[in-house]
C-alpha cells in the first residue's frame, strides 16, 4: 500500500493547547515521521474547558450538547481549523502534500461502563474549513463492540516498537508510557499484539494541586515539587482505590481520581507526593502485563517532571527494567499522540483494525471513526 501523508491533531486531557503532527504512513508498519506544531490555549479558554467537564456530568446520549457544551464545540474546531491553516503554511516538500486529518477532539466525559464517550469537536465542519477529508470519533465503534473506547494510541506504539534502532529492539518486550493529564501504557512483545490501559492518573491531579494551591497552570519541570517531600501516606491511600486491581483493558476519565486525599498538604509536598503517585501507578500497571518489560519509553507532557521519572526509573530498576525518555529512542515526546491520530486515521480510512481485545477489551480487532468530505454538508456526519 502507498503511503499517504495525514496530519494528526490531539487536544487531550491535559487541555493546554493542540498539538499537530504530521506523518507519511501506509497505516501498517511503514512510518514517518514529519514536523510537529503545538497551539497553547490561553488560561481563560483552558478555564472554560475545565468548567465544561463538570456540565458534561449530565450527558447521557453521546449527541447531547447542555449548557454552553455546543458553542464550545464550535470554537475548538475554528481553533483545530486555524491551527491547521497555520501548520500547513509551514510545511513544505513532500509534508506540503497532506491528504489527511485525524482529529481527536477534547474529551469531556469518558464513561466505559456506560458505554459513553464524548468528545468535542465537528469533524464535517473542521473538513469544511480545512478542504481536507476528516477522520474523527475513533473511539466509539469500539465501544459499539465492548471496548472500553481507549486507549486508542497503542497500534502506533507497535509500529514504533518495530521501528526503534536495532540495540533497543532487542529490548523487546517494551512498555511505551505516556504521561498526559491521564497515564497509560503500551505493552509491545516481539509477536502478537500489543497489550495497553490506562494506568491512573498522569499530569492531572498535579495540574490541579499547584492551579488550587498555587494559582499556576502546571508544575514546570517539577520546581515545585523540588521543594516538598513524599507524603506516603497519601500516596498509599491513592493506591489503594480498587482500580489498580483491576485487570486490564481498563480506562479512566480525567475526574475519576480527585485531590480530597492531598488536602491538608503544603503546596511543594502535595505536588512531590502527586508526582510518586503517578510513578507508582505506571510501575503498579506491570502487575496486569504477561511478562516485565525489559525498556520503558516514556512520552508524554509529563517526562518533562523529574520526579515522575526518577521514580519510575528507580522503581523499574528494581524489576530489571531501563527507564529512557522517548527522546533517547529518536521520537519525539511532545507529538506522539498527534502522530498516532494521523496513523490511526490513514488506519480508518483503509479499513484496518484500530483496536485489539487486548488494548480496549473490544470482542474483535474493530476500525472505527467517521469520514468526512469537505463537500458535505456541515454537521452531516454521523458522530
Amino acid at each position: 500500500m502507498a503511503a499517504i501523508c495525514a496530519i494528526g491533531l490531539m487536544s487531550g486531557t491535559s487541555m493546554d493547547g493542540i498539538d499537530l503532527a504530521v506523518v507519511a504512513t501506509d497505516g501498517a508498519d511503514l512510518v514517518e515521521r514529519g514536523p510537529s506544531h503545538f497551539v497553547p490555549y490561553e488560561a481563560a479558554f483552558r478555564q472554560r474547558i475545565e468548567a465544561s467537564l463538570e456540565v458534561a456530568k449530565s450527558i447521557g446520549e453521546r449527541l447531547e450538547r447542555p449548557g454552553d457544551l455546543a458553542a464550545l464545540e464550535h470554537e475548538i474546531t475554528l481553533r483545530h481549523a486555524t491551527a491547521v491553516e497555520v501548520f500547513r503554511s509551514r510545511l513544505s516538500g513532500r509534508w506540503a502534500e497532506v491528504a489527511l486529518i485525524g482529529f481527536h477532539g477534547q474529551t469531556v466525559l469518558h464513561r466505559p461502563e456506560r458505554g459513553l464517550t464524548v468528545q468535542l469537536g465537528d469533524g464535517a465542519l473542521l473538513a469544511a474549513k480545512t478542504g481536507l477529508p476528516v477522520v474523527h470519533d475513533m473511539r466509539a465503534n469500539d465501544m459499539r463492540h465492548g471496548g472500553q473506547g481507549a486507549p486508542l494510541v497503542p497500534a502506533y506504539h507497535a509500529a514504533l516498537a518495530h521501528s526503534l534502532p536495532a540495540d533497543l529492539r532487542r529490548k523487546l518486550p517494551v512498555a511505551f508510557v505516556n504521561i498526559g493529564g491521564i497515564s497509560n501504557v503500551t505493552w509491545v512483545p516481539e509477536t502478537g499484539d500489543p497489550v495497553a490501559f490506562d494506568s491512573g492518573p498522569g499530569n492531572a491531579l498535579i495540574d490541579q494541586w499547584v492551579a488550587r494551591e498555587g494559582g499556576l497552570p502546571f508544575d514546570e519541570n517539577g520546581m515545585i515539587a523540588s521543594e516538598g517531600g513524599v507524603a506516603q501516606s497519601v500516596v498509599d491511600a491513592y493506591l489503594a482505590s480498587a482500580f489498580f486491581s483491576r485487570p486490564a483493558p481498563k480506562s479512566l476519565d480525567r475526574n475519576d481520581f480527585t485531590l480530597d486525599k492531598a488536602s491538608g498538604l503544603e503546596l511543594a509536598d502535595g505536588a512531590r507526593t502527586l508526582a510518586a503517585v503517578s510513578a507508582k501507578a505506571i510501575l503498579r500497571a506491570a502487575e496486569h502485563m504477561p511478562a516485565m518489560p525489559k525498556l520503558w519509553i516514556v512520552c508524554g507532557g509529563g517526562r518533562k517532571n523529574p520526579h515522575i521519572v526518577g521514580d519510575l526509573r528507580r522503581g523499574a530498576e528494581g524489576f530489571g527494567g531501563e527507564v529512557i525518555l522517548a527522546e533517547d529512542a529518536g521520537l519525539d515526546g511532545d507529538a506522539m499522540e498527534a502522530e498516532a491520530w494521523a496513523y490511526l486515521a490513514v488506519r480508518a480510512k483503509r479499513g484496518l483494525p484500530l483496536t485489539f481485545p487486548t488494548t480496549t477489551g473490544c470482542r474483535m480487532p474493530v476500525t472505527g471513526g467517521v469520514l468526512s468530505l469537505p463537500s458535505e454538508p456541515t454537521g452531516s456526519a454521523d458522530r
